[in-house]
C-alpha cells in the first residue's frame, strides 16, 4: 500500500494520472499492449482531466469498466457508458473498449464481459471508493467469496443517496435498484490498483478502510491486501486517518 496525500483534488488527479500513465507506458513497452479498468463518478473528474494531457499510445490499450445500472439507457446523464465516452474515450482512441451494458439481456452481457476480461490479466485498475466504502457497486456487506468476474447486485440506501448527492439523480426513487458490477475477486486480480478518492464526504470511508480491519462491511478495506495498491487522497479525504498511514 502506498498512500499519497495532495492538498487539492486537482493535485490528486495530476499525481494519479502521472502514475497511471507511467504504468501504462511501461506495460506497453514490456509487452506491446496494456489492459486497464476505469471507474467513474464525481471522484474521478480531476484524474480523467489530467490523464487527457499524458502522452499514451491509446491504440495499444484495451479498456474495461466497473459497473452500470440495470435498465438505465445510455442517454441518461447518470449512465456510466455515457460518462466514459464523454470523459475518456473522447480523447483516448483505445484499441478496444468493453463497456458494461445494463439494458436488454443482462446475463448475456455479463457472459460476454467475463469471456473478454478473462483472456489476459488486467495490468492497471482505477478503483474509486464510495461514501459507504464500496468498491465498484460492491456495497456492504460485499461478496468477498464469489469468483465470478461480474454480477448483478442490489444497491443499498447509502449508495443511492450518494448518487443523488452527486447530482446524477433527482431523488432516491429515481436511482435504479440494481446494477452490474465487477466483483471484488476480479478487482483484486489486477496487477496494480490506483484509487483516486478526494473530498470530505469520503473521509470517514477512508478512515474506516485504513484504520479498521479487513471486513466485507467495509468493502474497500480489502484493498489493503493487494500487493500493489496506490491510494491518492486530498487534504479533505485524508482528514480522518491516523498518522501512521
Amino acid at each position: 500500500m502506498s498512500v499519497h496525500v495532495k492538498e487539492t483534488a486537482e493535485l490528486l488527479g495530476a499525481g494519479a494520472a502521472e502514475k497511471a500513465a507511467e504504468i501504462i507506458n511501461n506495460t506497453i513497452s514490456k509487452q506491446g499492449h496494456a489492459r486497464i479498468v476505469l471507474s467513474t463518478g464525481a471522484s474521478q473528474f480531476t484524474f480523467l482531466e489530467a490523464l487527457k494531457e499524458k502522452d499514451v499510445d491509446w491504440s495499444k490499450v484495451e479498456m474495461f469498466h466497473l459497473d452500470e445500472y440495470v435498465g438505465l439507457p445510455e442517454s441518461h446523464p447518470a449512465s456510466f457508458r455515457k460518462y466514459l465516452k464523454e470523459r475518456f474515450l473522447s480523447y483516448a482512441p483505445v484499441a478496444k473498449a468493453h463497456l458494461v451494458n445494463g439494458e436488454g439481456d443482462v446475463a448475456a452481457h455479463i457472459e460476454q464481459l467475463t469471456a473478454e476480461i478473462r483472456k489476459a490479466p488486467i495490468d492497471l485498475a482505477l478503483i474509486g471508493i464510495g461514501e459507504n466504502a464500496h468498491i465498484a457497486f460492491n456495497d456492504p456487506p460485499a461478496d468477498f467469496e464469489t469468483t465470478d468476474a461480474y454480477k448483478v447486485v442490489d444497491l443499498d440506501e447509502a449508495c443511492k443517496a450518494q448518487q443523488v448527492g452527486e447530482g446524477w439523480f433527482a431523488s432516491l426513487d429515481d436511482v435504479p435498484k440494481q446494477a452490474i458490477t465487477m466483483t471484488v475477486h476480479q478487482i483484486l486480480s489486477s496487477k496494480t490498483i490506483i484509487s483516486c478518492v478526494p473530498h470530505q464526504v469520503k473521509a470517514e470511508a477512508i478512515r474506516k478502510s485504513l484504520d479498521e480491519g479487513v471486513t466485507n462491511l467495509i468493502p474497500a478495506s480489502i484493498l489493503k491486501t493487494h500487493k500493489d495498491w496506490w491510494l491518492y487522497l486530498d487534504a479533505n479525504s485524508a482528514s480522518g486517518i491516523t498518522q501512521n498511514n
